[in-house]
Parts: structure tokens; C-alpha cells; sequence
């Protein structure tokens, strides 16, 4: 997780003087803004009198709004939307009755056929700004269901004791918009139909062997399979309940509840088949070679074990020891090959091994993306061609401008869709020098 612990100069803000001296100065004032333009996080963006940019929750381009501000600073402000004056042609009536309560799905009121078209606009704005250059203009966002589409989810469990003293009843729900506080629901619309009904047919039934509030991650197959997890959970439930195993791209994997897997089982195999076809042609242009596939932030091995019949040797880094021993499991079937997984962080990892032969290269860090040791490691190694997915296209960005002061050039770029009704975009970036 990334240390978003700052260094101060002089002495730490006192953030309740800051509230009180806005409260002073705004009085409660709404403000009529144009909206320019959506920015990364899906809000709206526009600028008060004074020229200050203004981050607006709930806008959308072109919209006319009274905004009320809920943050400031000198330089930026935030607000949220309390009356849509001009509505974008864009704009619908979100779905789900707990939008703006639930922490989830905050572009709900966006048409879901627009959203990538939107997201599109934003990622090729960041990409212009912190990388200084263009995406590709063959860039297209693969999209899915709008619906029903969430095979894996976090949720909360709680019981709670009845008004009139009877039996104490169990609900579920996730965590409150930026708080702890539970949001229940009886049917989430972005879930599987399967998930809603394990956790309508299995709250009481949890929460009644378990304390008071139980978080819990719940996770379906796709086959008709849910698995689940929560901390402390005994090794023989475990064992019973929370592994799993999906079919992809022609391979069984295995996984459990407790670690990461995608989301969106729907939409995963258009991730699958175009990393299939960076790997193929970096094989058929000689950028790389079959002699090693090296899968960094592997997880489970996902990648590995979907590209196993290509390569003469395969190493697999993941720092997680719950994702190492799926990963062995899922690449036991190698036969002849040569399979190491190794259990370091990726930056180490590449710091004690040379690479010194162009091996095929996939990355799939988390949302801060690449350790500078780690981005500097493969600039000095043998690698010519990288596949890079990343679940945050900011930090994407950032890192595709140090490879390409590297000497690394972006040949292709792909987008995946794999959270409608928010601004979540999966991308993933082949870069060739």
C-alpha cells in the first residue's frame, strides 16, 4: 500500500481553522458554474469568479449547475452538484436508489453507453499532460455488461439487535461514500445475480458463528460457484469455502476470496486475447524470444498460466505468499519447462537476477504502479519489448513518460471497461525500443 504520509516544513495545517475560516468567507453560498469538462475520478471540472478550478461530484460536461462547495484550498476547490440548471443530453436517472450513499458507482448518472466514450477523452487528456504525448488514435475501450456484471465484492456483515428487543437481525452492505458507516441493500445492480442471492440466503448464517461486524469478500465463478473469505476465518472453512477455480482462456486457475482476482469475468477475456496477440507479435518481430516469459506482480500466475505453451521458461514474482501457492498450483501442468515462482517484491527481485536476454516482459503492478527501482532495473536490462496492465491510467502515464526517455516507444494501447457506473479504467500499454 502507498505511504501517502507528507513531509512539512513548517508547522502541520490546522484543518479546523480552515473550516471555520471557509464557513466565514462562503456563508453557505451556492455557486452557477459551467462545467468545461470531466477530469480523472469522474468529476466535472469548472472555475469560480476568481480563477480557481473547481472539482464538481455529480457533473458532466457542458452541464450548467448550482454547486455548493464542500472543500477548498488556494489553489482548487471541490463541490457537489445540488441542482442541475442545463442537463447534458447525457445525463439519466441512476439506477440504483443508494447512488450517493454507497461508496460505489458514482457515475451512475451517466448514460453507460457514453461512459467510455468519456473515459476516453480523460485518459488521452492525462496522457497529453503528464506524458507529453498522444495515445495512440487507434485506441479503443473494450466494454461489457453495464449490469450485473461484479463477480467479486467486499462486504460488510452486522448484526444488529431489533427496536422491540426481539431476536437480533443480521444485514449486509458496503462502506458508506468516504466513511465506515454501512450502507445496507437487498440487491446491488452491478453484482452477479448469483452474489445477491448468496448474500441474502447466507447473511444470518455468517454473522451468527462470527462477531458483531464481519467483512467479508465474496467472489463467483462464473459456474455457479461463490466462494468467500473473512479475517480469522478457520483453515477448514477455508479450505471449504474460500478457494475457488475460474476457466479462462482455455486454462482452469485457481485462486480464493482472500486475494486478488479480476472483477469482471465478463470482460476479462478481451484483456486475455490482447495480451495473446502483443506476445505473438513480439515473438514474430524478434523484439523477444520463447526462451523466458517473466511475469512480474503475478498474482496467482494469471498471465503465466495463460501463456504457459509459448515459452521454454517461465518465472513468476509475486511478494503475496497466499497468491505464490496458487501460482504453483496453476502452472503445474508446465511439463517440460522450466517454472520458478518466486516470492519477493518485483524491484528486488529484478535488482539480484540479470536479465540479460530480450525476455518477454509483463507487469501488472497495483495503482501506484511501477517502484522507480523496478522501472530503472528493466531500462538497464536485455528486455526490448514490455506488455504493461495497469489499473490506474495517472500512474500509467507517469511511468510510460520515463520509458520513453528510456528509448521506449508506445506501439499499441488498449482499454478495458471493467467497472461501469464508475470512473475505473484498466489499460494496458506495449512498449518497444
Amino acid at each position: 500500500m502507498a505511504d501517502f504520509r507528507r513531509k512539512f516544513k513548517g508547522p502541520r495545517p490546522n484543518r479546523k481553522n480552515d473550516r471555520r475560516e471557509f464557513s466565514r468567507q462562503q456563508g453557505g453560498e451556492d455557486f452557477t458554474l459551467r462545467i468545461e469538462k470531466m477530469v480523472q475520478g469522474g468529476e466535472g471540472m469548472a472555475r469560480l469568479e476568481d480563477g480557481r478550478v473547481c472539482f464538481v461530484a455529480g457533473a458532466l460536461p457542458g452541464e450548467l449547475c448550482k454547486v455548493r462547495l464542500t472543500f477548498q484550498k488556494k489553489d482548487f476547490t471541490k463541490g457537489r452538484v445540488v441542482e442541475v440548471i442545463e442537463p447534458s443530453p447525457d445525463r439519466v436517472k441512476p439506477l440504483c436508489p443508494l447512488y450517493g450513499k454507497c461508496g460505489g458507482c458514482s457515475l451512475q448518472h451517466l448514460a453507460s453507453e457514453k461512459q467510455a466514450e468519456c473515459l476516453e477523452k480523460v485518459e488521452r487528456e492525462n496522457f497529453r499532460r503528464l506524458a507529453h504525448a498522444e495515445l495512440p488514435e487507434d485506441f479503443v475501450i473494450h466494454t461489457g455488461n453495464a449490469w450485473g456484471y461484479r463477480n467479486r465484492a467486499r462486504v460488510v456483515f452486522r448484526n444488529l439487535p431489533n427496536r422491540d428487543g426481539s431476536a437480533n437481525r443480521a444485514v449486509f452492505g458496503f462502506r458508506g461514500e468516504e466513511s465506515n458507516n454501512i450502507v445496507p441493500f437487498e440487491n446491488c445492480p452491478v453484482l452477479t445475480d448469483a452474489l445477491n442471492e448468496f448474500l441474502r440466503e447466507s447473511a444470518a448464517t455468517l454473522i451468527k458463528s462470527n462477531s458483531r461486524e464481519l467483512d467479508v469478500n465474496v467472489f463467483d465463478n462464473g459456474k455457479g460457484s461463490i466462494s468467500f473469505y473473512y479475517p480469522g476465518m478457520h483453515k477448514s472453512d477455508f479450505d471449504k469455502h474460500a478457494v475457488s477455480v475460474v476457466e479462462i482462456g482455455g486454462r482452469k486457475i485457481e485462486a480464493d476470496a482472500s486475494v486478488f482476482f479480476q472483477s469482471n469475468l465478463g470482460l476479462l477475456p478481451e484483456l486475455v486475447n490482447a495480451v495473446r496477440n502483443a506476445v505473438d507479435e513480439g515473438l514474430a518481430s524478434g523484439k523477444a524470444t520463447n526462451d523466458w516469459l517473466i511475469d512480474l506482480f503475478s498474482g496467482v500466475g494469471f498471465f503465466a498460466c495463460i501463456l504457459q505453451d509459448k515459452f521454454k521458461k517461465i518465472t513468476t514474482v509475486e511478494r503475496e505468499e497466499g497468491c505464490l501457492k496458487h501460482a504453483k498450483v496453476n502452472l503445474d501442468e508446465c511439463g517440460e519447462r522450466n517454472v520458478e515462482n518466486v516470492s519477493a517484491p518485483a524491484e528486488e527481485w529484478l535488482l539480484e537476477n540479470v536479465v540479460d536476454v530480450p525476455a518477454t516482459l509483463i507487469v501488472d503492478p497495483p495503482r501506484t504502479g511501477l517502484p522507480k527501482e523496478a522501472l530503472a532495473a528493466i531500462v538497464q536490462s536485455s528486455v526490448n519489448r514490455l506488455i504493461y496492465v495497469s489499473c490506474d491510467p495517472v500512474t500509467l502515464a507517469r511511468d510510460y513518460a520515463k520509458f520513453s526517455e528510456a528509448g521506449f516507444a508506445l506501439s499499441h494501447a488498449e482499454g478495458f471497461a471493467f467497472y461501469p457506473q464508475t470512473p475505473h479504467l484498466e489499460m494496458m500499454f506495449v512498449l518497444d525500443r
